[in-house]
This record gives C-alpha cells, structure tokens and sequence, in this order.
C-alpha cells in the first residue's frame, strides 16, 4: 500500500488493520504492531490554521486535527467511535506529556484528548495529565491505558527526544538510561507500570526543534512552523517519521546533510533489538493529510 495524500475530507477507506483495532488494542495494544501483511498505519496531519502569525495556538484547530487522525488510523466515521476503540468507560487513563519549559505539550493538545477520553465514559477523577511525577500519581499508579504526547525536539543525549523517550520518566532515575545515546530507551515500555497500555501516541510538530547545543539547549532560531501532528499506535513509527523530517529541515538550514550528535539511534534499536515497534520507513504507510508545503517528506 503507498503512502496516500489526503484532503480533510476525505478518509482511509481500506486496510483490515484498521479495522480490527477496537478489539485488539483494548486487550492488546501491541497486537497491532506484529498483524501480518501489513503495513504499520501513521498518519501526519498539517494545518496552518492551527497556528496564528503570532504563534498562538488555535484549540478548536488542535482539536479537529487530533479527531480526524484518530478517524483515520481507525477507520471510522464518527470520532467517538474511534476513540471507543481504544476507550473503556472503566478505563483509569493516564495522559503522559512533557512540560519541557521551552517546548512542551500544549495544553490545548492536552484538553482536546481528556475531552474524548471522557466522552468514552471515563470519570474525571480516573484521568491525569502528568509528565514529571508519574510514579507517584494514584492514577498513574493503577492505570489501565495510557496516551502518550509530546513534542518532537533534537535533544543533547539521545538525538531527538520523541515519543520513544517520553517514557523516561517512569523511572526512579531517568539518568541512568542516558549511557551509548540512551540506545536502549524502548526498553523503557516494558516496565509493567506501561507494558502494553498504550493506545495512542502523538507526536506534536507544531514547532519542532531542529537542533540544539549543550544539555537542555534551546533557541528560538532552531525552531519552526510545521503546523504538525504525527498520530499513531505504534510509537516507533511515529518516531521514525518525525525523524526524517527533523533530519529534512537539517539539511534545509546548513546547507548540507548534518548527522544528529549523537546519533538517534534508540528509534531504529527500538524496532531491531527490543520489538517495540516498525522503524522501516518501507514498512510505515504514511497517510499525509493537509497542508503540503515544506512538508520535508
């Protein structure tokens, strides 16, 4: 199946995958990730709207790109069946973000998946939105499905910090998992805390950045209008696609192909040593849907 160009009204009408998703993904997440003959489905999502020339962020924009990404990795028409694919009103759902200063999840993104995650029927007080803190949050603690959201960004130890590395913090000490380019950060997902509770993962590309210097670097020059979203079950696919547009927009501003110092190699070892998930661009099928101009891929 090629990668398909879509317009906002239009929506993935094929691919069994898809369609098995409800029962699959609540009782397995995982299961989706090794179906046979299949590509793994991941959807990019662009919108200028969503951004004013000014950099606010535009809710209900966030909120229609996030509902029509979720309609189409599960092929569905209506958004709310979608998400009660994945969605049990019993559920105690932990929403995972990143509060990095410089870039963090917005909480417009945030808001606009509590609101669904509710209308499956989940009670307030069985959601939290947490990124530092996880382990002792009494939601966190006993939760039953997770989705995970955070920025796409270079990053000083690892490459990129993506959605792959958003699990960190469900660690007593993130440090420790720093060593050979966090390499093994996809092991990660198989703590039980995690271990196949993900039901979504978004890659937010709004403002990505490009590059960065020292630990913890931030300037306003390596960062972007992408008007982006990178939706997906399976979190190293959805890694891998942000990564070659980060790699893209390098090469866009040096003039010159510039390799990531250190290299992002936990995304590609995620797939090849610990199975998490697809990082073969080959076996990705990318749907690409709206704004198309510097889309990089």
């Amino acid at each position: 199946m090629s990668p398909k160009n879509l317009t906002r009204r239009e929506f993935i009408k094929t691919g069994t995958l898809a369609a098995a998703a409800g029962t699959l993904l609540i009782n397995n997440p995982q299961s989706l990730l090794s179906a046979p003959k299949e590509k793994v489905r991941v959807v990019l999502i662009r919108n200028k709207s969503v951004l004013s020339d000014g950099g606010k962020l535009n809710p209900d924009i966030i909120q229609e790109m996030l509902d029509e990404s979720v309609r189409v990795i599960f092929n569905t028409k209506e958004t709310n069946q979608a998400w009660k694919k994945i969605i049990k009103p019993d559920d105690v759902v932990g929403i995972k973000t990143n509060v990095w200063s410089y870039l963090r999840t917005p909480a417009e993104l945030e808001n606009a998946i509590k609101k669904r995650v509710m209308e499956c029927g989940v009670t307030e007080e069985n959601i939290s939105i947490k990124d530092r803190g996880v382990l002792r949050d009494p939601v966190f603690q006993k939760n039953t499905a997770l989705i995970n959201s955070r920025p796409m960004r270079t990053h000083y130890w690892s490459g990129v910090g993506g959605l792959i590395k958003n699990y960190i913090m469900f660690v007593e000490r993130p440090s420790a998992w720093h060593g050979d380019s966090c390499a093994d950060l996809a092991a990660l997902w198989k703590l039980p805390v995690v271990a196949n509770k993900t039901r979504l993962n978004v890659l937010v590309m709004l403002t990505p950045q490009f590059h960065n210097i020292g630990p913890h670097g931030f300037s306003p020059e390596y960062v972007w209008k992408y008007y982006g979203l990178i939706v997906g079950v399976d979190p190293v696919a959805c890694d891998a696609v942000g990564l070659k547009i980060i790699e893209a927009k390098r090469k866009e501003y040096f003039n010159e192909a510039k390799p990531l110092n250190p290299p992002a190699k936990h995304i590609e070892l995620a797939d090849t040593r610990h199975n998490l998930g697809i990082a073969e661009m080959e076996k990705i099928n990318l749907i690409k849907i709206g704004f198309e101009e510097g889309r990089f891929i």
